[in-house]
């Protein structure tokens, strides 16, 4: 009797142990925006793809628009090992020590997306990814998403139109010396918070791609967009260096592979995506759309260029050379 009794309960404890051990592997992939963005759809494609690639082996729990994190508090998280995955904009890695990603948001340092993708799929992309190794974060690959317009309550074409405004920015000390040489009043926010600043007049504008204009509803409440395309907006999809170095092998090329699709669907959808929303916020009628003449862009120029130089303080004057020579730019 003892005998069965016992045998009864070594199968329940190896059932049980069979169960535990069949429990997929967890990531929480969180980001700020919205899950139609070209980012959100992004995430969609990873979690997909991934439990596609590692038959259920892997579970990944997406959670957008700051619904597990503020922007501020992710990359803590991330360093902590609470979260697994982030894609945050370039601008959020000088608060744990690598500004050089910064200089991806000089104004007009891309011409073009043919441009910014060879640059991040080159050398530079490269080395900037392999900076962020000494803080225990391995860089996965960048996600596009186009360039970035500005808005207000009035028209902004000409640098004198930007004096005293307050202007969000997402952190980045490139774009805060950029906006000031504009005679702005950057301020810092979290990009969950940005909409109702907007609303209330706590900030007077922004800037963004026509994406997250149009997905966050900021054209609601800003009567004038200029489609400047001044500086660019990417993301560095990142991952718990500890966590991801201690997947079986084969479970980490599954998800290399779902990343690296991920990765091709997301930059393919971001100009489309992009040029859908301008013309869905035109059709609004909620804001006006402003374009700049090639005076009112040579105005712009000859305030925004001169960041570069000034930048080499801030971000390193190495990179700001390479990713002048990367990108073929000639002030």
């Amino acid at each position: 009797m003892k005998s069965s009794i016992l045998g009864l309960g070594l199968a329940a404890i190896l059932a049980a142990t069979t169960a535990f051990a069949q429990q997929p592997i967890v990531i929480k992939f969180s980001h700020v925006v919205t899950n139609d963005t070209p980012k959100g759809k992004g995430a969609l494609k990873f979690k997909e793809l991934a439990e596609k690639y590692t038959n259920g082996k892997v579970k990944v729990e997406v959670y957008p628009n700051s619904t597990l994190y503020k922007d501020k508090e992710e990359m803590d998280a991330l360093q902590l090992g609470s979260v697994q995955m982030l894609a945050p904009s370039t601008a959020k890695f000088r608060p744990i020590g690598v500004p050089e990603f910064e200089a991806m948001d000089l104004p007009y340092i891309f011409p073009d997306e043919a441009t910014y993708y060879k640059v991040v799929n080159g050398p530079v992309g490269k080395s900037l990814l392999k900076k962020l190794e000494a803080k225990g974060i391995t860089g996965l690959a960048f996600w596009d998403n186009g360039f970035h317009m500005v808005s207000a309550n009035r028209p902004l074409l000409m640098p004198a139109d930007f004096q005293g405004l307050k202007i969000r920015i997402s952190g980045s000390k490139v774009a805060d010396q950029y906006f000031r040489a504009m005679g702005a009043l950057p301020q810092i926010m979290a990009f969950s918070e940005v909409y109702q600043a907007l609303q209330t007049g706590v900030v007077d504008g922004c800037e963004n791609t026509a994406s997250n204009y149009y997905t966050q509803k900021f054209y609601e409440v800003q009567k004038d967009i200029t489609v400047s395309y001044h500086a660019h907006l990417q993301y560095a999809v990142i991952v718990n260096t500890k966590f991801w170095n201690g997947l079986p092998a084969d479970i980490r090329g599954q998800l290399e592979k779902a990343m690296k699709e991920a990765t091709d669907y997301t930059n393919s959808i971001a100009k489309e995506e992009n040029e859908d929303a301008l013309a869905k916020i035109k059709a609004s009628g909620k804001a006006t759309l402003h374009y700049l003449t090639p005076a009112q862009k040579k105005a712009w120029m000859d305030k925004l260029l001169p960041v570069h130089k000034a930048a080499e303080g801030r971000v390193g004057k190495q990179i700001i050379d390479e990713l002048h020579a990367a990108a073929g730019f000639k002030s």
